[in-house]
């Protein structure tokens, strides 16, 4: 039995007509480039998220980016964020001339630690970044409690989270923007790049539309200097047609790593904690295993795909260098990097095949 770590081809068949007559209908209007497919997606997205607005954006990293122009994150300022992330969150950070100051993480969650947040915070932080890692939200409200205490913006990465909540609430509705990712392989995937920022508040919301387009105001005027960061009609038409498709999809990926987590209770592979007050919507099944690299080979000599999110904390990088890390400083952040290993988790998986899986990682361990 071959098992890839994600099979887009079996999404693709579940909703094949529709999406093809959406594209067509792009096609047809030659509107591409912030049309009336855009308009469409922001209105449902900002409903599903219970936002005010909801603004299209090229990718999730270009998301993270405009959300920090809008908020004039200039150089010199500083941005507390987690070590444990994808690139993105660090790199928008630093490519403005800001500093990314890293928190460890919580060893069950893997999400920022909030306990640990306060005492890097200086004159010059400007904003937190917490990451809804793997689908599972950050713990918002003490983080959204120490940004109005010190008056400080919070900007959500919730690229990997769009439908994930939190005593109710939906993933970017917590802090002053949320920024979501369309990447292939994402829950809610594009067919190439595409992302989104929510927010509550109409300031930043009609910044943010400035932005993407260039800063031009009206057209061909520039109060501000922006990007190009247009999300195209086709993959907004794409992503409509996929969205009413996601809440089944996640709820998919809940009943497969409820399998998981049985099958893997009492053994040497730790299966991922949900918070109580969360709903994950497990973009990624992680768990933490002793001889991981060990265990990874043997899972694709029985043709069972795995990934490793992530090898080395951000705070590590050789690019960040500058910044003064060293081993040692983070080391929850750096335990994890050694011992985690994303399973397969996509909603089209059979029971049968996430047993195998399952019991195919522990033969390796000499248990089943």
């Amino acid at each position: 039995m071959q098992i890839p770590i994600l099979d887009l081809k079996a999404q693709y068949d579940t909703c094949r007509d529709e999406v093809v007559r959406a594209i067509t209908g792009v096609c047809e209007s030659q509107a591409f480039a912030l049309g009336p497919a855009v308009a469409e997606f922001e209105q449902k997205v900002a409903e599903y998220c219970a936002c005010k607005h909801a603004i299209g954006v090229s990718s999730g990293t270009d998301a993270l980016l405009v959300s920090l122009m809008a908020l004039d994150i200039a150089p010199g300022d500083q941005v507390i964020t987690t070590p444990f992330s994808f690139f993105a969150t660090a790199g928008s950070i630093a490519r403005l001339g800001a500093k990314p100051v890293f928190v460890d993480v919580d060893p069950h969650s893997y999400n920022i630690d909030p306990d640990r947040i306060e005492q890097r915070i200086t004159e010059k932080t400007k904003a937190i970044m917490p990451v809804h890692v793997f689908g599972q939200m950050a713990q918002m409200k003490p983080i959204t409690e120490i940004a109005r205490r010190h008056n400080i913006a919070v900007i959500e990465d919730a690229a990997q989270a769009i439908g994930a909540s939190q005593n109710g609430t939906k993933a970017g509705a917590f802090g002053h923007c949320g920024c979501f990712s369309f990447y292939p392989s994402k829950n809610l995937s594009a067919f190439g790049d595409g992302g989104l920022v929510v927010t509550n508040s109409d300031a930043l919301a009609d910044k943010i539309k400035i932005l993407r387009n260039h800063g031009q105001n009206p057209p061909y005027f520039y109060g501000i200097i922006g990007g190009n960061f247009r999300l195209d009609s086709i993959q907004a038409a794409v992503l409509t047609v996929k969205l009413n498709y996601l809440d089944k999809w996640n709820e998919k990926r809940r009943r497969h790593a409820a399998l998981y987590d049985k099958i893997f209770a009492d053994s040497p592979l730790k299966p991922p904690k949900v918070e109580p007050n969360n709903l994950s919507i497990y973009h990624q099944y992680t768990v933490t295993a002793s001889d991981r690299d060990q265990l990874q080979k043997f899972l694709t000599e029985n043709k069972i795909s795995s990934a490793v999110f992530y090898p080395k904390p951000l705070h590590l990088q050789d690019c960040f260098a500058d910044l003064g890390y060293r081993e040692g400083d983070l080391p929850v952040a750096e335990k994890l990097c050694t011992e985690v290993l994303s399973l397969p988790i996509y909603p089209e998986l059979t029971a049968e095949q996430v047993e195998y899986v399952a019991k195919t990682a522990l033969e390796f361990y000499g248990s089943d």
